[in-house]
């Protein structure tokens, strides 16, 4: 842990009393989205202290040129870059001509600052003691409308509190912002146009070689003592700049607020030549509803959102908090309303990793989402990846790959791999294993068959080219090996037969021949068209099943385990009890070429295959592997702890599994990696709720049924949450005693409560 001022509450992130040294991690912890864009929690007004600006729009990217040391052949052109977009937050303010700039204040007091997830909003406040002395009192609140999902709403009011002073307010728009992780310091963005009218102010802008259209407006306004104050202003543009300027006389102890929205129009949802009429619209639209109205519906969307996605515990406020900070900022990165959209690893709180899709999404989120909403914006994630499987031929063809073989990126905006490390674009090829995973896993929790010969199969049947083609008969072993990998334990590069990535292979050909069987009985005209599109032939599917059947798993006789990759018992075994502390996190102390001869693992590796597939393993098995391989697990992955909390609470330790949720959940909360100020890891957030719901709830998948087996933490007193199985809602309410089940749908259920079976009748309680 290394961040312990967020103060504990179940609904709130607040934090207490003005420190610089921690403002970025707060611009992080407390960004704020809606779907469509999003914000890291700057300052609206001006500050000179040490600060990570950045606004985003989704789905507007940049292909930042690749920049290495040494090229080499297949090697991305670009690494895509999650813009920051043009700032509309910005309000000057100025106290008889003293720019108030927290960093330069002679006093800050009665600093509070709260992200109300209950409700969706930001609040700000604090007194503050300038250099001329004159005393104010400020109180800000904004937030990102989810239900008018192209605006934000800002309230920004200033009281002087020792002498009438001059507060001039100086909202603004300003398209000259950077990234923070340009490659080469390019320009990515170019104005075209900086106009206003009335109380509104626009910038037209467009992104450098990819030319998405966007345009950042306001509207502002002016009150005193809540009423509207009429008055003249001044506007100063620049080329890539506009602001208003409103003078005002302020008697002790008034309030003078500023009241802002403001946000994006692009061309992705809008004709490019009617950004500005578009985005006029939405803020009159805006503007008439009032500030006030436009946050009742606020608090209506995210009340719908709860009902549904909240967790309870009770007894136990960090980890209440934890759970429901990953919940929310899941839905404010993702929530299903545009399918060419996806869950970026930061969301909307930073710009590391680029890229929107990363296979965290197939991996850790599709199950949150399936759980929490419709089980059509699960779909869609899948689809995402079906109108991207030309591209994933493409990739594949340049890495020698034929025949319609296809290899996922690691990282894309649009299909195209764009990661610039080698070990990871080249190596780490599991990847496509999570693909065809969470078609399986769709088809497991939903019933819903029909996405597969619609269009998952055609993506099955390009995965299983690619692991054939990349599988090696060893005629020494008189098995297929598959060299030169990276698992998902990303401190070990280019090693042969990670256990992990040759298990997946395997089973992506078993699943995909078993799938075509299916396909070529129940859809026989689906499967004319698929096997006329891809040509597949009885010969290859032979070549396919030889390969499954003789795939080779590196084992341990003396230890009676599956290896991590070949030679891993050739390392020097020393647990990570035995690492001293200040030489972690090792990924920011060691070398890489340490990091690569140590036994330490970032994330679940082997384990990882365990999770996914736990039938195919007894629990003797499990408990082996986990015995052996957490002791050097380091989880300096985000997407580590839920894995081994979830495998934890199933052997019934549920202390580790306690210990390792409380990681999870509070991994950015408590910055357990020094970095949160870079931005969230939003993508393992979704694996925070799988540690309650499928490791302390037990739930899973067992003969077509929803199955539990409730455990209970020693901290809490008791948990409940909602899953949408089958469009059928069971809430679940697990105590030491027993375990709730209360059924909102239409026809009975029948669940399996360890391992027995209980029949749940629509708007019965049912108690185990």
């Amino acid at each position: 842990m290394n961040n312990n001022y967020i103060q504990p509450d179940n609904w709130s992130i607040i934090e207490e009393g003005f420190e610089a040294n921690r403002v970025k991690s707060s611009e992080s912890l407390m960004s704020l989205g809606n779907g469509a864009m999003g914000q890291r929690a700057n300052f609206e007004e001006h500050y000179s202290g040490e600060t990570f600006q950045g606004s985003y729009v989704a789905g507007v990217y940049y292909p930042d040129k690749t920049r290495v040391g040494w090229w080499k052949n297949g090697y991305p052109e670009y690494f895509a870059k999650v813009l920051n977009a043009p700032n509309w937050i910005g309000i000057n303010v100025t106290v008889n001509g003293e720019m108030l700039d927290l960093a330069k204040c002679n006093k800050v007091e009665n600093f509070r600052r709260e992200l109300n997830m209950k409700e969706g909003w930001l609040s700000r406040s604090f007194t503050a003691t300038l250099q001329n002395f004159i005393e104010i009192k400020v109180e800000t609140k904004r937030f990102l409308s989810l239900d008018i999902d192209e605006v934000g709403a800002i309230e920004y009011h200033v009281t002087p509190t020792n002498n009438d002073a001059q507060i001039d307010f100086s909202p603004y728009l300003d398209n000259g912002i950077t990234n923070e992780d340009s490659n080469w310091d390019d320009k990515f963005w170019n104005v075209l146009s900086v106009n206003h009218e009335q109380e509104q102010a626009f910038i037209v802008s467009k992104t450098m070689k990819t030319h998405f259209y966007v345009c950042t407006s306001m509207q502002t306004q002016v009150s005193l003592n809540g009423h509207v104050v009429k008055q003249d202003k001044t506007v100063n543009n620049t080329i890539d700049k506009i602001s208003f300027t409103y003078q005002n006389q302020v008697v002790k102890g008034n309030t003078i607020t500023l009241t802002k929205f403001g946000g994006y129009t692009s061309d992705r949802n809008h004709d490019k030549n009617e950004l500005i009429s578009v985005a006029n619209k939405t803020l009159n639209k805006v503007s008439e509803l009032g500030f006030n109205a436009l946050l009742d519906k606020q608090k209506q969307a995210w009340a719908k959102i709860w009902d549904m996605a909240d967790i309870t515990i009770e007894g136990d406020v960090a980890a209440q908090q934890g759970i429901r900070f990953n919940i929310f900022h899941l839905n404010q990165t993702y929530l299903g309303k545009d399918a060419r959209l996806n869950i970026g690893p930061k969301g909307f709180t930073g710009e590391k990793y680029g890229g929107s899709t990363y296979w965290d999404t197939e991996a850790y989120c599709i199950p949150f989402y399936m759980a929490t909403k419709d089980q059509n914006v699960a779909k869609s994630l899948l689809e995402y990846r079906y109108h991207h499987l030309e591209k994933a031929i493409e990739n594949a063809e340049k890495l020698g790959f034929s025949n319609g073989a296809a290899l996922y990126p690691m990282v894309t905006m649009n299909g195209e791999e764009c990661h610039n490390e080698w070990e990871i674009t080249f190596e780490e090829i599991h990847r496509n294993g999570a693909i065809a995973f969470a078609i399986f896993n769709y088809y497991r929790y939903t019933g819903d068959f029909s996405y597969i010969p619609e269009k998952g199969l055609e993506v099955l049947i390009g995965i299983a080219r690619f692991w054939h083609q990349r599988a090696t008969l060893s005629e020494a072993k008189q098995k297929y090996v598959i060299l030169g990998v990276t698992g998902p334990n990303e401190y070990e590069n280019n090693v042969n037969n990670n256990w992990y990535t040759n298990y997946i292979a395997k089973w992506c050909i078993d699943y995909t021949l078993e799938t075509i069987s299916k396909v070529k009985e129940g859809h026989p005209d689906d499967y004319s068209r698929i096997s006329g599109k891809t040509k597949i032939s009885d010969t290859e599917l032979t070549q396919w099943k030889t390969v499954a059947d003789n795939m080779y798993f590196p084992f341990s006789e003396e230890k009676n385990i599956y290896l991590q990759q070949d030679g891993f018992l050739d390392k020097e075994l020393i647990t990570v009890a035995n690492l001293p502390k200040s030489q972690r996190p090792i990924n920011q102390k060691w070398s890489w070429d340490r990091i690569l001869r140590s036994p330490y693992i970032k994330q679940a590796d082997i384990l990882q295959g365990f999770y996914f597939f736990e039938d195919h393993f007894s629990t003797e098995e499990l408990e082996r592997h986990f015995n052996f391989y957490e002791p050097f697990t380091v989880h300096e992955s985000s997407l580590s702890p839920c894995v081994h909390s979830i495998q934890a609470a199933k052997l019934g330790r549920m202390e580790q599994a306690y210990e390792f949720y409380l990681r999870t959940s509070r991994l950015d909360l408590d910055d357990y990696n020094h970095e949160v100020e870079e931005g969230l890891h939003i993508t393992s957030m979704a694996g925070t709720w799988m540690s309650i719901v499928e490791g302390f709830g037990g739930m899973r998948i067992v003969n077509d049924k929803l199955s539990f087996e409730p455990k209970i933490p020693n901290e809490w007193k008791g948990y409940s949450f909602k899953v949408n199985f089958r469009n059928q809602i069971l809430k679940i309410n697990v105590t030491a005693k027993e375990t709730e089940f209360e059924l909102e749908g239409h026809s009975e259920l029948e669940i399996l409560v360890n391992g027995k079976p209980v029949m749940i009748s629509p708007n019965n309680l049912v108690t185990v």
